[in-house]
Parts: C-alpha cells; structure tokens; sequence
C-alpha cells in the first residue's frame, strides 16, 4: 500500500500543475503572449510642431517644437484637458526637432533640427507639465552631420544615438562620359549617457558599377538600427537617379531593390550595401525610426515611394534581406500604392502603422493627403485599419513618436489645427480607448508621443 501511494501522490501532483497551468493558460487573453516592460507612474510627453512664420503653410512645422508631459493617469484619462501649445516648453530647433525618449520616459534627446544651432545635441529630464531640466553637456554634430542631422537612439537601454549623413552627390564624368554620381557619407556614434561623440567613420559608399553607370546613387542616410548580435548596424537609403545624359536629377525613372547599409559596430567600419528582390522603394523614413529589431531576432524595415505601394521588408540574422518573407500594405489593407509614413513595433509580431494611400482624401488647408492608422501582425502579414475619428486634415507624415507600455500604444491625434486626442491602442487587439483632451492651435499639428 505504501508503494502504490507513493506513486499515487507525485502523479496526483503532476495532475494538479498541468490542470492549473492549463486553466492559467485558458485565463490569459493574450493567447500566451509576453507582455512588453510596463513602466510604472512615467511621463508620457507630448510633442507638437509649430506652423513657421515665413511663407507659413498649415502643418509645415517650420516654427519649432514644443512639449509637454503628462501623467500616465492623466493621459488615460478623458475628462482631462492639456493645452501643449500654450503651455508647454520650447525645445532648442529652427524646425521640427528630431526627438527621441528613455525607454521609461524619464529622459528626453533632442538634436536641434536647422537654425543657427543645427546638430546640437541636448538632454533633459522630464519632470511633468513644461518642466524638462537640462542635463549633461551640449554637444554640437554639425560639423560631422550637417546642422540637420538623421539620427535614431539605439534600443541599447538607451546609451547611443547614431547619425547619419551624405553629403550633396557629385556628378563626375570623364571628358563627356558619365561616370557615376556620389556623396561622402557620415556615421557618427554619440554617448547619451554622458554626453560625448565617441565615434565618427566617413567614407564613399560605392553601388555596382553597372548601377552607378546608369545614374542611380544614395541621396540619404537615415534610420539606423541595431542588429540583435550587437555588432552590426543597419542604416536605411534614400536613392535618387542622375540622368547620364544631362547630368540633373532624373524624377521619374525604374527603381532598384530596396537597399541598405550595413556596418560594423561599434567600429561603423566597413560598409557594405544589400539589397531586396521584395521592396522596391527606399527605407530611409521620415524624422523618425523606420526599422526595428523584433522579438523573433529578425529586423523589419518599412518602404517608402515605392511602386507597388509600402512593403515591410524582414533582415534576418545573417544581416540579408529575406526574400522569402512578402508583406505587401495595399495587400493587407487592400489598398493601392500606400505610403508607410511612420510606424513602431509594439511586441509580439505586432505594430501600430501611420499610412496614407492613393485615393486617401487631400486636405485643402495642407495640401497632404489623409493619414490613417492601422495594426499590423507582422507574422501573419495582416493589418486592421484603427477605428478612430479620422479627419481630412489628419497628417502624420512629420509623426516621430508612439509610447508603448505593455500591450498599450499611445498615440497623439489630431488635425492640423484642431483639438485632438491621446488615444491608447491595445497591441494585442486594436481596441481603442479615448483619453486626454489635447488643445491646438491654427496651422499647428502634433507629432508624438514620448
């Protein structure tokens, strides 16, 4: 009897952790997911552009930045009403500043965008309303990057920002044969923790002879990320094309294969550019990240103006291009010729997608076309549009930031020069969640959330 009850009870044990793993696992309405770092009591900033006073053109973000930071509780909450505009405090830059945040929102970055202090680099801490308190030393990239720099924080637990640079392309012939067309390029690494540059690599950035030979060269660099081994990074290419027989700027012509750069890090040493047989369009972004490293190890990289409308493209951990993996946007969404405008993985295969597309409304007092919002699945290659309050006037194009907290995504909406919103975004479902009331004014737009 002893014997029997001594197999009994570890079976009857067993019986009952597989029965309560089970019966967690039925609870849980992620579907088993793993839920992204939640940051207890953080400050969510909020950034708006400022129209310019020159020749002023509603959304041109041409008069500078200002923000203002809110209480999680706060930005939840919609009986709460924040006028940014009015109230909130103005960041070092001519024109819309290229803003990036701490993981836990505790820290803001900025790198002055134009103006007399272009590329200059600065710190705060963000202590809620219009308090951002500079910290560590000014650092000025200018003379490396241009006085409007590209430049991303790497996901490193926020200790390096990377810009980037091409200088104008040179034409260059011989005699009256057209060569090629190329730029110097630039890739500066910066110490956000203490304030210093601690690496600067230039050099040419040649494509094939057969493709420089018809024109085709790098215009911009941009959107630089981190591979997950940690030594290689990723940065993104505008191409343009030189027409040989006239030496300008060719606008219309046949793409090649979306490309990027890949360098060595930390070096940023030996630069090597690949290319996609899936995407067709450049992946430089706009003011903001346009590639992410997923928690599957591979990078996905959206397209821009390209043909077939936006792809997001997946770099495996061989640093190449997955020309098995195809996830078309006008596919998903089943539109025609969308344009990716700025997007942030969220976890979990998910990402929240500002897009607009063809046949997208044009607004009247922008002149752009309607930015919409959807959630992508980057696993199953589908996307839901967002149900919000969507507006002609809506434009994300300048959109540089979403906050996300766990599984929720928030997100600054408005019109061009009208109140909005902070929306919060479930990853998991697309359930959106009105909070805070955001006020606006004339000729003024939003553009992130910190």
């Amino acid at each position: 009897m002893k014997k029997n009850n001594y197999k009994f009870l570890p079976f009857a044990a067993l019986l009952s952790t597989l029965l309560f793993t089970v019966s967690c696992s039925n609870d849980d309405k992620t579907g088993g997911t793993t839920e992204p770092p939640i940051t207890e009591d953080r400050w969510i900033t909020v950034a708006g552009a400022v129209m310019g006073t020159t020749d002023p053109v509603p959304g041109d973000g041409n008069g500078g930045t200002i923000v203002y930071s809110i209480s999680k509780e706060n930005a939840k909450d919609p009986s709460k009403s924040f006028d940014v505009f009015e109230n909130g405090f103005v960041v070092p830059s001519n024109r819309t500043a290229r803003l990036q945040s701490s993981q836990d929102g505790s820290r803001l970055f900025n790198i002055a965008y134009g103006g007399a202090n272009g590329g200059e680099y600065s710190k705060y801490i963000v202590g809620g309303g219009q308090n951002f308190t500079q910290t560590g030393a000014l650092v000025n990239i200018s003379q490396y990057a241009g006085t409007s720099p590209r430049w991303a924080k790497l996901f490193d637990g926020d200790k390096t920002g990377i810009a980037v640079n091409v200088t104008s392309p040179t034409v260059v012939t011989e005699g009256e044969t057209y060569l090629r067309t190329r730029g110097t390029a630039t890739v500066l690494s910066l110490d956000l923790v203490n304030s210093f540059i601690s690496q600067v690599k230039t050099y040419e950035i040649p494509l094939t002879q057969a493709e420089e030979i018809q024109g085709h060269h790098i215009f911009r660099l941009d959107a630089p990320v981190l591979n997950k081994a940690g030594n290689k990074l990723i940065i993104g290419t505008w191409m343009r094309k030189t027409n040989p027989a006239t030496g300008t700027n060719q606008t219309e012509f046949t793409r090649l294969g979306s490309k990027s750069v890949v360098v060595d890090y930390p070096s940023l040493e030996n630069p090597v550019i690949i290319s996609s047989e899936i995407g067709f369009g450049d992946t430089s972004g706009y003011r903001s990240f346009n590639a992410f490293l997923a928690d599957d190890g591979n990078i996905y990289q959206a397209t821009q103006r390209d043909a077939q409308g936006s792809h997001i493209l997946r770099i495996g951990q061989n640093n190449q291009y997955d020309n098995s993996y195809v996830f078309s946007l006008d596919a998903a969404l089943g539109i025609e010729n969308s344009y990716i405008e700025t997007w942030k993985y969220a976890g979990n295969g998910k990402a929240i997608v500002a897009y607009t597309y063809d046949a997208a409304p044009v607004s009247t007092l922008s002149n752009q076309s309607q930015s919409f919002l959807a959630l992508v699945d980057l696993n199953t290659k589908t996307a839901q549009k967002l149900d919000l309050p969507y507006d002609v006037d809506m434009y994300l194009f300048q959109y540089q930031g979403f906050v996300v907290d766990g599984y929720e995504i928030y997100v600054t909406l408005a019109p061009v020069g009208k109140d909005g919103r902070i929306y919060i975004i479930n990853s998991q479902t697309g359930s959106v969640t009105e909070g805070a009331k955001l006020i606006n004014k004339p000729g003024n737009h939003f553009t992130g959330a910190f």
